[in-house]
């Protein structure tokens, strides 16, 4: 089960479970078309959850689910180890 991180919205598990699904690059805007965010706030998430390491930032605008991405998803992570920089 995964655990609830503090600092994320809910829209991150949304997020991260697209990538999971899709193991393609995409941008906020084509993802938050797919899961019906606006995308500058897609945006935002997505460069909160690369700080954090659950992302990555690929090429310009581009992102990835992360091994430690996936590990938080099966919920094999401990969660105190995942603070993003601020």
């Amino acid at each position: 089960m995964v655990e609830r991180v503090r600092w994320m919205a809910p829209v991150d598990y949304e997020i991260m479970l697209f990538f999971d699904e899709h193991p393609i690059l995409v941008s906020p805007r084509v993802l938050g078309a797919n899961i019906d965010y606006d995308r500058q706030y897609v945006s935002k998430r997505c460069r909160t959850l690369s700080d954090a390491g659950l992302l990555t930032a690929v090429d310009t605008g581009l992102y990835q689910l992360t091994d430690t991405g996936r590990t938080y998803l099966e919920g094999d992570l401990d969660v105190s180890e995942l603070e993003p920089e601020d």
